[in-house]
């Protein structure tokens, strides 16, 4: 098995061009972003994209931004599934990861959205795989294992950041939650969060080496999972991100650290520790 790493659009100030180039120069695979974007930005991604031969992985929200409407129904997440997987098809996504859902809904609303979304994803061709994010149907590993148990299928991009800032607590207590996920992981967010936020200020910080090292067990815990299902190749977007989740100075709002330069650091750091992974099993 091989990783691939992906480079995140969220928190890209620049042009999509220049993420390209970004990509490219920093080693990425492809890059991983919404498509919910103007024709002439889908139409010059494309191109910039088949001729660099980097892959794409699309982001879908449904029901608002990152945070969902609280009220939006069923029926409204699934028209934005629908709505964002017609705008991706130029650029051919590998496949969608979909933050989709409400933490406020029943588990058979739940169930309702990710068994539909999953035959839109049949109808338009795009694999779908589902992120573990909060303020989401998937917000906490008992809520995501009780929906697991009545749609085995369900394929998982797993964050697992966001289940540390819900729980208030590394994973590593909550180890057989962990290794029953990780059965259902197709795509991977690495980012470092720690018991009070989704994101440490730097993941190369000796004060965070704990948390560091807690999700790459967890990371670790997916690769072997792949393997074991005939994964040829592991996908990974290192995705440190703004609005909020990087830290920033008080009065001033001056971030403590640089977006590409961390997601540069954590592609290399997790490139070297799979390999370091690969050769020990």
């Amino acid at each position: 098995m091989q990783l691939q790493l992906f480079k995140t659009l969220w928190g890209h100030a620049g042009s999509l061009e220049e993420a390209v180039e970004q990509a490219v120069a920093k080693g990425f695979d492809g890059l991983e972003g919404c498509a919910d974007r103007t024709p002439a930005q889908i139409d010059a991604l494309a191109p910039a994209l088949a001729e660099n031969s980097l892959a794409f992985i699309q982001e879908i929200m449904t029901g608002g931004d990152y945070v969902p409407r609280r009220y939006a129904t069923v029926d409204e997440h699934l028209a934005d599934v629908e709505r964002q997987m017609q705008l991706g098809k130029p650029l051919r996504p590998r496949f969608a990861t979909i933050i989709g859902g409400c933490d406020a809904w029943t588990i058979a609303q739940s169930i309702h959205f990710f068994t539909e979304a999953m035959e839109l994803g049949e109808r338009y061709n795009v694999a779908c795989s589902f992120e573990t994010h909060r303020s989401r149907s998937l917000f906490n590993p008992w809520v995501t294992l009780a929906i697991l148990e009545r749609i085995p299928q369900l394929k998982l991009t797993c964050d697992f950041s966001h289940w540390v800032v819900v729980m208030e607590r590394l994973l590593d207590d909550d180890w057989e939650a962990v290794t029953q996920v990780a059965r259902h992981a197709h795509h991977v967010h690495a980012r470092v969060g720690y018991a009070q936020g989704p994101q440490v200020p730097h993941p190369a910080a000796p004060e965070y080496a704990q948390a560091l090292a807690s999700h790459q067990r967890c990371w670790e815990a997916i690769w072997a999972s792949q393997c074991n299902r005939d994964y040829s190749i592991s996908t990974m977007t290192p995705e440190f991100g703004p609005d909020g989740y990087l830290h920033t100075m008080p009065f001033t709002n001056h971030p403590v650290a640089n977006l590409n330069q961390i997601n540069a650091w954590m592609g290399a750091r997790e490139r070297r520790h799979f390999e370091l992974w690969k050769s020990q099993r």
